[in-house]
């Protein structure tokens, strides 16, 4: 903890100096309990931006590839990640997925605050791609509000495919914060579907993205 608390407190002015942060809805995030942050995804810069700027801790997910790069590009990689709090996990097929939606609801039973990109996988377009549904099993198996957040600009400053960083500036927009409960009559499946549509129209409305009309299968890319 020690490590991670001084580690954030280097990168958090580094970050404001390097990106130059535009940072709106900032209070809309609860400072108390547990809370889902869901943002869009452009770059890999974004599950590192929002810690940095949010006014406390939220732990994102993280290839767990991501923590053993070799090197010193490896180890700056692993010291950012560790110091925004990010959890490793490995990616790919459903008993994965479904032990990195039991990380996120530890984090929330905890009281914590766990951010998700619910698209799964950065936009190579540009356009907002429609979220998978985990966001919303999280939100009803947990009882957390959902803050929807747009971050724009951190797909110029690092794009798909670019290993360092470019100096630019970036803008997070946190929304209000979305309860959400199980309606009466209705199927795990629809209402999960309900749930995450109505996320992802939150998300489009703070960063004016146009949407997608299917899902980002590019899983490598995340």
């Amino acid at each position: 903890m020690l490590l991670q608390a001084t580690t954030r407190l280097l990168l958090a002015p580094l970050a404001r100096l390097a990106f130059r942060p535009v940072i709106e809805g900032r209070a809309n995030v609860p400072r108390q309990g547990p809370v889902i942050l869901a943002a869009n995804h452009l770059s890999f810069l974004d599950s590192v931006v929002i810690p940095l700027v949010a006014p406390r801790p939220v732990a994102f997910l993280a290839k767990a590839e991501y923590f053993r790069r070799p090197g010193l590009r490896g180890a700056l990689v692993r010291a950012c990640l560790t110091g925004v709090d990010a959890i490793p996990v490995q990616r790919g097929g459903h008993r994965t997925a479904r032990e990195a939606l039991d990380l996120a609801l530890d984090v929330l039973a905890g009281g914590g605050a766990f951010g998700i990109h619910p698209e799964g996988s950065r936009s190579r377009d540009g356009r907002l791609y429609r979220g998978r549904t985990g966001v919303a099993w999280l939100a009803l198996a947990s009882g957390a509000p959902v803050v929807p957040v747009a971050v724009l600009g951190t797909e110029r400053i690092q794009p798909v495919g670019n290993r360092l960083p470019r100096l630019g500036r970036v803008t997070v927009r946190f929304g209000p914060p979305m309860r959400f409960g199980r309606p009466p009559g209705a199927s795990g499946g629809q209402v999960r579907r309900a749930v995450t549509d109505e996320i992802m129209a939150a998300i489009r409305d703070l960063s004016g993205q146009q949407p997608a009309d299917g899902y980002n299968e590019l899983s490598n890319a995340a």
